[in-house]
């Protein structure tokens, strides 16, 4: 369980490190939106 909780304390930190930032923020939205069109254009029956 402590493995499990630092990971997610990292990815946290993380998270909170690069989303102080509104260039890298906007950055990242872009990337995701990117990621997340492309897995709706590869569902069956789109």
């Amino acid at each position: 369980m402590g493995a499990k909780r630092t990971l997610f304390t990292t990815a946290a930190l993380g998270a909170v490190y690069l989303l102080r930032n509104k260039k890298t923020r906007d950055k990242l939205m872009d990337g995701i939106q990117s990621v997340a069109e492309q897995i709706r254009s590869r569902r069956p029956g789109n």
